[in-house]
């Protein structure tokens, strides 16, 4: 069987790997299919794309979607989009400047707190001079000295409610989805696991992402506990969703699961690359 990872990143949004470096990883850990699926951006994939014809692994052109639903953030993954197309690639550059103006505000919130230069640091820090990203603030209040990890920044500055945090518009879902689509690509619901909605709220969410073209759901993934993938995987059989499986993975070191590593997709599930 082939062995498949559809999330991932590199230094093209908040990984830590050049493109090239993260495809080579991915041959040496036994990766047959990998999705680059960068937040936002799609300027990584060329390079992947021609690493990947050295080790012989099949890339598949993706990227990771910031999506505003009722109170929530999500991540919307694009699979097998086409990188060239002019929705998606106008659509994602409206998010990009959403980033930046979002990480400006943030720099500013934790100058309120007391933590002065947090914009420009993290801005040292980024790896494409497109986008910066909330990683981008951890890395930099880590190595600043004020959390141990980036987890721990997340949790003491950046969730809703923390001084980091800043309340922000990202895109609509069905101009997300509709954008993925115009590219031909299908549209995956990143780690539902993550987000804080109710059961009820759930059910919404996944009957809206359905009907508005949503092709599947990621239902392995390292955000998840055993009792989230088996109810993830009857999400997707209740929704007619296609499931998917994916690392998440950002580099060595920041990464709870490495490249490849994530289990078998439990039994009886349509997976996404069933028509590849």
């Amino acid at each position: 069987m082939l062995r498949y990872d559809l999330h991932c990143h590199s230094t093209h949004s908040d990984g830590l790997l050049t493109p090239r470096e993260l495809v080579r990883r991915s041959a040496q850990r036994g990766v047959d299919v990998l999705a680059l699926t960068d937040h936002d951006e799609l300027s990584g994939i060329a390079e992947a794309k021609d690493e990947s014809g050295h080790v012989r692994i099949r890339l598949v052109p993706g990227v990771e979607l910031s999506v505003s639903w009722r109170h929530v953030t999500l991540h919307v993954l694009g699979l097998r989009v086409d990188p060239d197309c002019a929705a998606l690639c106008s659509g994602l550059a409206t998010i990009r400047a959403g980033r930046s103006a979002r990480a400006r505000r943030m720099g500013d919130a934790l100058a309120a707190v007391g933590i002065e230069g947090a914009y420009e640091g993290a801005l040292r820090l980024v790896t494409s001079e497109r986008l910066i990203s909330r990683t981008h603030f951890a890395r930099f209040l880590v190595e600043a000295g004020h959390a141990r990890s980036t987890k721990d920044v997340f949790q003491r500055y950046l969730a809703p409610g923390k001084p980091g945090h800043v309340e922000h518009a990202w895109a609509s879902l069905p101009d997300a989805i509709a954008w993925i689509r115009a590219a031909g690509g299908q549209a995956v619901l990143a780690h539902p696991g993550r987000y804080p909605v109710s059961p009820a709220e759930m059910q919404e969410l996944l009957t809206e992402f359905h009907a508005t073209g949503g092709a599947g759901i990621e239902v392995q993934s390292p955000s998840h506990s055993a009792a989230q993938v088996r109810e993830f995987a009857h999400q997707a059989r209740a929704f007619g969703l296609a499931a998917s499986s994916g690392s998440d993975y950002h580099g060595p070191g920041e990464s709870s699961v490495d490249l490849g590593d994530m289990p078998p997709l439990p039994a009886g599930l349509i997976p996404i690359w069933r028509d590849w």
